[in-house]
């Protein structure tokens, strides 16, 4: 009997301390000591509960984070007979964007060494490998117009793409990687992809950065399409300077063959033609198609001269630059010289005669995709 009250009466103490503690709401405690990530600013008061319709809406004004596109340009001007124009200013400038004028944000020449990648088709295509012998010969005259500072990397195509010598400032060693090209592999020129692989190579390269392509300029087999690839080369800051392999072919053809090419395999070659011209000119570069050896010096000395003196224009369009996602426009770019007041600016030579001139820059730029 004794031990049915205790028990009874340690149930009802049990029922008294615990019923209290029950009732109250549960609270969280933040953790004491330090914990990981920033400390709050000087002055910060901890987060409040959101708040109640009874309570009053907090007032004041609301920070807005907005993402600017910013467009960058690498320009050069020449006259017609390929002297460079120097000394340019800011107001010597006139740019528009889908017609529109736009203000010029940041301007001046890029002093930065140059960044290059000589790729080269290196394929059996051509009686066993003519565009290759005459990429890795012609090739050797582009090292004298380099400088101690610049970066120069060597890369080679047929189906796939390599990189023979990576990216240095020893001229030689790139030298040496063109001298151990022995024989071609496959007949393929897969020289869309190529160009595909090597920009997105350079995509995160500061500086003046440059492609250097040695091809015939025919595609045999990439998996990209011409539209695709313009599409994506629209995309990058890359310049490419081309020079076709495909005149002195068709030139030994007709010295070595009756008859020379047949009408499709000209056309071929044409289509080429277009095809490299169109790389450079959309990029900010220059094409050439040289039939004799004596020519390439004079063609790199011209490549090294555009990197060298190019000027960097920055601009914030007001065109909708964001617009990719509607339709995935392309924004046409024209770059004019003027004077500070507007005008058309006059180039006059040595003797006071007037030049005309040529403004070498991307023709535009794809708009991003949101």
């Amino acid at each position: 009997m004794k031990t049915i009250v205790s028990l009874v009466l340690l149930t009802f103490l049990a029922t008294v301390i615990i019923l209290p503690l029950a009732e109250q709401p549960a609270t969280a405690q933040a953790p004491t000591g330090p914990q990981g990530g920033a400390p709050p600013p000087a002055g910060a008061t901890a987060p409040q509960a959101p708040a109640t319709p009874q309570q009053q809406a907090p007032q004041g004004g609301v920070s807005i984070a907005v993402e600017v596109p910013v467009v960058t340009l690498d320009v050069i001007a020449t006259t017609k007979n390929g002297d460079i124009l120097t000394g340019l200013k800011k107001e010597n400038f006139r740019l528009t964007d889908e017609g529109v004028p736009q203000t010029i944000t940041n301007f001046g020449p890029t002093d930065a060494p140059i960044t290059m990648v000589l790729l080269l088709e290196f394929s059996s295509r051509g009686w066993g490998g003519f565009f290759a012998s005459y990429a890795k010969y012609w090739s050797q005259y582009l090292f004298p117009q380099l400088k101690q500072q610049d970066w120069v990397a060597l890369e080679t195509f047929d189906m796939k793409t390599r990189v023979d010598v990576d990216f240095t400032q020893n001229k030689e060693e790139v030298m040496d990687g063109i001298r151990h090209l022995y024989f071609p592999g496959f007949s393929e020129s897969n020289v869309f992809d190529a160009l595909l692989e090597t920009t997105e190579m350079l995509k995160d390269v500061k500086g003046k950065k440059a492609i250097v392509l040695m091809a015939s300029g025919v595609d045999t087999f990439s998996k990209h399409n011409l539209d695709q690839t313009m599409k994506q080369l629209r995309q990058s800051d890359v310049t490419i300077f081309c020079v076709g392999l495909g005149q002195v072919f068709q030139n030994a053809a007709d010295m070595n063959r009756v008859g020379g090419m047949g009408n499709i395999q000209r056309m071929n070659y044409l289509q080429a033609e277009n095809q490299l011209k169109t790389f450079a000119h959309e990029t900010g570069g220059e094409a050439w198609f040289p039939q004799f050896e004596g020519e390439m010096p004079g063609v790199f000395q011209t490549v090294t001269s555009f990197l060298r003196h190019q000027y960097s224009i920055s601009y914030t369009p007001t065109t909708g630059a964001k617009d990719g996602k509607f339709h995935g426009k392309f924004h046409k770019v024209k770059i004019e010289l003027v004077k500070p007041d507007g005008s058309p600016l006059e180039v006059v030579d040595q003797k006071g005669k007037k030049q005309k001139y040529v403004v070498y820059a991307r023709e535009g730029y794809e708009a991003v995709r949101d």
